[in-house]
């Protein structure tokens, strides 16, 4: 007699664990993105070769008149190797900051904002992560680019009455200070592009902030330029890594916390509108 033999069931298979959206998985999402854009690549290299590129041709010609025996130039009057070094900050912060609005508003023109916030619902983690990455990495290369700018730039005006090492008072602190400025220029841009969501507005709100206004002040009564310049972003900032005060300018801490005032505002508008309008 035979007997039958049921099949055994198939063994289940093991459920697979839901996908849990935390911050470090955001952070690291954020980092994938801002790597895989060839214009990642290409703005921060212009940023850093800015940076450097400036400052060593700035303590050249200095040097140069110097050397030729000839009156100092105008805008050479109490130069000194960090200021020299440092020339370079207003053109690497436009290319950081524009990184920075291509960051987030990039992700607006192209529609993949709709996919990273369906991976993200709650938003706001999305504005915070790529704000704390793009930040690190313009810190990262406001820094390097500052240290490099200053010991070759230094090399270069050795012996000339601007003459300084890293071990003068003051010439640390100021360094890191243009890097920490770069950061968080970076910041601001990625704060305007979402606020904005749009790469042409983020983009001349950047330029007209950091660069026009400063310019258009000038034309206000005197009384008030001593009244409001000292606290326009680009004033306040550069105040961080000014080496020498005046009247007419912040301390380095009292510029740190203006600058980072309106960082922290624009970073609201941005969350705020990115907590109550779709995408």
């Amino acid at each position: 007699m035979s007997t039958l033999t049921t099949p055994a069931a198939p063994t289940a298979r093991a459920a697979r664990p839901a996908y849990r959206v935390t911050g470090r998985h955001v952070l690291r999402s954020e980092w994938t993105k801002l790597w895989s854009l060839r214009s990642t690549w290409i703005t921060l290299g212009l940023g850093l070769v800015f940076l450097v590129a400036f400052g060593l041709i700035s303590a050249a010609r200095y040097n140069s008149n110097i050397s030729s025996g000839q009156p100092l130039d105008p805008d050479f009057a109490g130069a000194t190797a960090l200021s020299l070094s440092l020339f370079g900050t207003n053109f690497a912060q436009l290319a950081l900051g524009v990184l920075g609005v291509l960051v987030t508003a990039g992700e607006y023109s192209t529609g993949m904002i709709r996919s990273t916030l369906t991976g993200v619902p709650r938003r706001l983690p999305v504005l915070w992560s790529k704000s704390a990455v793009f930040g690190i990495v313009a810190l990262l290369v406001g820094v390097i680019g500052a240290f490099l700018a200053f010991v070759f730039g230094s090399a270069i005006v050795a012996g000339t009455p601007a003459a300084m090492t890293l071990s003068d008072t003051g010439v640390l602190r100021s360094l890191l200070g243009a890097g920490l400025y770069l950061g968080l220029v970076g910041v601001i841009g990625v704060a305007l592009g979402a606020l904005l969501r749009s790469v042409a507005g983020g983009i001349s709100v950047l330029v007209g902030a950091l660069m026009l206004i400063p310019g258009l002040i000038s034309l206000l009564p005197k009384s008030w330029q001593g009244d409001l310049s000292p606290y326009l972003p680009s004033n306040a900032g550069q105040s961080m890594f000014a080496l020498t005060h005046d009247a007419t300018s912040l301390a380095p801490g009292t510029g740190l916390l203006v600058f980072l005032g309106w960082t922290v505002l624009l970073l609201a508008g941005a969350a705020y509108r990115l907590a109550r309008s779709d995408a």
